[in-house]
């Protein structure tokens, strides 16, 4: 252990703090802070609820104070961590939080930096319990061992620097962050303005295929067989936006998909997902399967113009909109066959159609690039957030400042 640093365990330095019944003043207004009102990737408090105490849920019980440090015990791996700021004084949180007020020796926010470090993630990961709701106790948070220097000022400075380097790292994310998304922005509006801006004549997309059908609807899973001796099943969570997620491929039996004539596909097949989140996402069927099948999938399949072309305006925004927009049902937008066959398609000569396809593809190219380093930029940034932090608690942290380049 560094000169001039101990180790306790969390519980040894925190003061017991205090719990309320809301539900005693029952006409008076407090702040709720639940579980969810902590951004796990911000670590600010956001969407916190002003109730009547008459109105708090059982789980209100835990009194905050300014500077308090909160940690969400239920799914503790989530990392929600805030500092209560003096706009949350006095007010409520969850008893799904264990509250941190350290004793007059330990800076709260040394225990928030603390927190977010990778030994105390990694030590929640093993100590937590349940597999549909995992949660660790407040006991257990105690029992976690604490480095930190003795000396008050000390602590102070560690933070000091922590938050100046976590707000360099933070800014130098956003614009990463920023810079990914005019990447992907620029190859969506110059594939919307292809679309928009041609003078073509425009055809259904039923006129251009030679069918327009419907996957199985109805039950599957009891035809479900090993993939040694199935057919491919395509779902709808296959059927992603300009490819196929082969992660999850069921198969079916061979007798199954032989009886299932009308929903076998063939290569070079458009896919639409027909309803769900993910609605209205398209693929062509690229991949050489001997066999295929699907359920719950609106597919075409072509008789006239380039496939790459087609399935390029599908997925943009102009033919998504139009696609959505033929939706029916009220409760649940769904997209059948006949939306798919009244899609209305611009159609230049298919030469044209295949100079467009090469444009687009050589321009994606350009832009998955830039999206390749700007993605690593960011995971590069919270690498360094966790180098920091290592530093820090290591008693390493010799300079005044941590360069960042923004």
């Amino acid at each position: 252990m560094k000169q001039g640093w101990e180790i306790k365990k969390l519980g040894e330095v925190l003061v017991k703090t205090e719990t309320v019944d809301p539900t005693k003043k029952p006409n008076e207004e407090f702040t709720y802070l639940d579980v969810s009102s902590v951004n796990k990737e911000t670590k600010e408090i956001e969407n916190a609820t002003v109730l009547l105490g008459k109105n708090a849920p059982s789980r209100a019980r835990k009194l905050v104070r300014t500077n308090d440090v909160i940690f969400a015990t239920v799914r503790p791996t989530h990392s929600r961590v805030a500092l209560i700021t003096e706009e949350y004084d006095e007010q409520v949180c969850s008893t799904g939080y264990f509250v941190l007020r350290g004793k007059d020796f330990i800076f709260n926010q040394y225990l928030f930096y603390f927190l977010l470090t990778n030994e105390f993630n990694q030590q929640m990961e093993k100590l937590q319990k349940g597999a549909s709701y995992p949660a660790v106790t407040d006991a257990e948070v105690k029992s976690i061992l604490l480095p930190f220097p003795k000396s008050l000022p000390e602590q102070q400075r560690i933070v000091s620097i922590l938050d100046e380097c976590f707000t360099a790292i933070d800014k130098a994310k956003a614009n990463a962050e920023q810079n990914l998304k005019n990447a992907k922005e620029l190859f969506e509006s110059y594939l919307q303005g292809v679309f928009e801006n041609g003078n073509w004549e425009t055809k259904r997309l039923g006129d251009l295929s030679e069918r327009v059908s419907v996957g199985h609807v109805g039950e599957t899973s009891k035809f479900y067989c090993d993939s040694d001796i199935g057919v491919p099943f395509l779902r709808s969570q296959n059927v992603r936006s300009g490819y196929l997620d082969l992660k999850g491929l069921q198969y079916i039996t061979p007798e199954f998909h032989e009886s299932l004539k009308k929903s076998q596909l063939k290569k070079n097949d458009i896919l639409f997902v027909r309803v769900g989140a993910n609605r209205g996402d398209c693929c062509v069927v690229k991949e050489d399967f001997n066999k295929l099948n699907c359920a719950n999938i609106v597919f075409a399949r072509l008789k006239e113009g380039d496939v790459d072309y087609i399935d390029r305006y599908c997925q943009s925004l102009v033919g998504r909109k139009q696609l959505l927009g033929m939706s029916v049902g009220a409760a649940q937008g769904v997209i059948n066959t006949k939306s798919v066959a009244e899609l209305r398609i611009p159609f230049p000569p298919l030469n044209e159609q295949q100079a467009i396809v090469r444009q687009l593809d050589a321009l994606r190219a350009e832009t998955q690039k830039l999206e390749v380093v700007y993605q690593k930029k960011i995971d590069d940034l919270e690498e360094l957030k966790k180098s920091v932090l290592q530093k820090a608690f290591a008693g390493e942290l010799q300079t005044s400042k941590v360069e960042v380049m923004v």
